[in-house]
């Protein structure tokens, strides 16, 4: 282990170094923050995601010898975990991160041995051939004297980073290799125009890094026309991933034990009450905004509940309006959490930006936190516009899906007080390892952001039109769940699938559209959202019986946000609940 990475943990931890740590504690200490530095040497993107910045000169190797190394160490350090047996002296906290330690090690091996995603799917390689320039010129971190001469190592290290995914992948899903070289578009656009922020302070190393500059993003037009010419004719691999894997991919993506079995039962009996609690939101409205309807057409539910919605889509924002939409809704949220006293606000920059082109395609929004080791704060949530090759009916339908309503909704999910909120609150976290800030819990995370659209729209928030969105957006929760399994262990056919969206979950055309193609892009993340929610919902429900009159909402949402991003059950524990 490098002196320079124990000197950063030892600052974040330096709380926790005492005198009551256990031989136990010191030993799992040692032996997560050895695999964690192990980790961040072979993934340098992920360390400068986190804000590591010792490996911003470097790409992760993506060879078949190395990834075989790699699946010999994991399983050598699962070894040396599983030295820690029940009676192992820990604290309440190094029990929990061993436990977390040791399912992300399983799903390394898993992935290594069984996914293969290097193999078959073009889209890993954009973490190193875009995205790892863009995380050295998005925040400013250092300045650009000693940010450039990485970004230059970098852009000189993507040739062997293309050679590589030419060697590895064979037979891709047409699905991936098409979003693949959409992607690449515009990775070349970045390469060319996205650099100049950083550059332009710097003008003589702008100068002297043009002619690489342009070398980079001639590479990644020649490797774009590979994917077109070479990888695509052949590209008949299939999206879905079976039962077998699905089944123990979900296991580590939900961090739980429930069956795929149970978590569709769950989702098919709360589409049903989901789809009636929204019909009685609407009704107050659909008698307001259509007074003259006879009995029949109040009694049926559907037709209530689309009228409603419909009319509520009436009012949206465009590719022109939609960031600076999301910026008034992101003080407007802010204001009400306050207000309202429902958590405590972290003073963390947030911006709202345009989505990256090279970005695109995997979701209308994200928000993109800063690493727990980050010395810049700034959190972007980015908006994605529609796609240039739309036609004018695709992008009404897409905006009317976003309508006004909506769009404050989804900035309650990604911005506040969702994903800002909680990862702002996350990186406030230390304990004697990095476990919890490198292997957050996604159901976790989502989770948290569905669960706090419910805790808005229960204090007000918007009104009745932005809880028709929010019970809308849970029935869209509820869909994904549904739309995961299917499609990826029962065949599910893209007619099914919208119409699921469509008639069940009242979506409009073009997100019933780019939802079909996210869910054939990736497998499980889309049931994290649901099992999120309800597990949060859950634990709130047992921290109310506890407590009884005494329950208040602002201690109990601080208390669960105190503990970093782990898997629920382990909230749950920590809770004593």
């Amino acid at each position: 282990m490098k002196t320079i990475f124990l000197s950063i943990a030892l600052s974040l931890l330096l709380p926790f170094t005492n005198a009551f740590a256990t031989p136990d504690d010191e030993r799992f200490q040692k032996l997560a923050n050895e695999y964690i530095e192990q980790t961040l040497q072979s993934h340098p993107e992920q360390a400068t995601e986190l804000g590591d910045h010792r490996f911003d000169d470097r790409l992760t190797d993506y060879s078949p010898e190395t990834r075989a190394k790699e699946l010999a160490d994991a399983k050598a350090f699962r070894e040396k975990l599983n030295t820690f047996g029940p009676d192992a002296k820990l604290s309440a906290t190094n029990g929990v991160d061993l436990r977390i330690l040791k399912d992300n090690v399983d799903y390394q091996i898993f992935d290594l041995e069984e996914l293969k995603d290097e193999d078959w799917n073009p889209l890993v390689y954009n973490q190193s051939l875009a995205n790892s320039l863009y995380l050295i010129v998005a925040r400013d971190f250092d300045s650009p004297e000693k940010r450039i001469p990485n970004l230059r190592k970098r852009m000189e290290g993507i040739p062997a980073v293309i050679a590589q995914a030419k060697a590895n992948l064979k037979h891709s899903p047409k699905v991936h290799t098409e979003t693949a070289i959409d992607q690449m578009q515009g990775a070349v656009g970045f390469v060319r125009e996205g650099l100049n922020p950083l550059l332009d302070r710097a003008p003589q190393m702008k100068k002297e890094l043009a002619p690489l500059q342009e070398k980079t993003a001639a590479a990644l037009e020649e490797y774009q026309k590979w994917l077109k010419e070479d990888l695509l004719p052949r590209s008949d691999g299939d999206f879905r991933l079976g039962m077998d894997k699905f089944r123990k991919k979900l296991r580590f993506a939900l961090a739980s034990d429930l069956s795929v079995e149970e978590l569709m039962k769950r989702a098919q009996a709360d589409l049903v009450a989901t789809q009636t609690a929204i019909y009685e939101t609407a009704l107050p409205l659909y008698k307001k905004y259509f007074p003259n309807a006879d009995a029949a057409t109040i009694a049926d539910k559907k037709k209530v509940t689309t009228a409603v919605l419909d009319k509520l889509a009436e009012q949206h924002p465009d590719d022109n309006t939609i960031v600076a939409t999301a910026e008034k809704v992101v003080t407007e949220a802010t204001d009400f959490v306050r207000k309202k006293n429902l958590v405590r606000v972290p003073d963390k920059p947030l911006k709202v930006i345009v989505m990256p082109e090279f970005k695109r395609g995997q979701g209308i929004a994200y928000c993109d936190s800063p690493g727990p080791l980050e010395k810049n704060g700034e959190t972007f949530f980015a908006c994605e516009p529609t796609p240039k090759d739309w036609t004018p009916q695709r992008k009404e339908s897409f905006y009317r899906e976003y309508n006004n309503y909506m769009v404050r909704d989804l900035t309650v999910h990604e911005a506040m007080p969702g994903h800002y909120l909680q990862l702002a609150h996350s990186n406030e976290f230390h304990a004697p390892t990095l476990v919890r800030a490198i292997f957050q819990s996604g159901s976790f995370v989502e989770g948290w952001a569905v669960y706090m659209e419910q805790v808005m729209a229960e204090a007000g928030y918007g009104g009745a039109e932005v809880k028709m969105q929010q019970l809308k957006m849970r029935l869209r929760v509820i869909c994904n769940a549904i739309l995961d399994q299917s499609i990826h262990t029962a065949n599910m056919s893209e007619q099914q699938a919208l119409d699921l969206m469509m008639k069940e979950g009242f979506q409009q055309e073009g997100e019933a559209v780019a939802k079909w193609k996210r869910a054939r892009l990736g497998s499980t993340q889309l049931s994290t959202y649901f099992i999120g929610v309800t597990e949060h919902l859950e634990m709130r429900e047992r921290a109310k019986a506890k407590a009884g009159k005494s329950f208040d909402l602002r201690k109990y949402n601080d208390s669960v946000l105190s503990f970093g991003s782990p898997p629920v059950k382990y909230v749950r524990e920590l809770l004593g609940l």
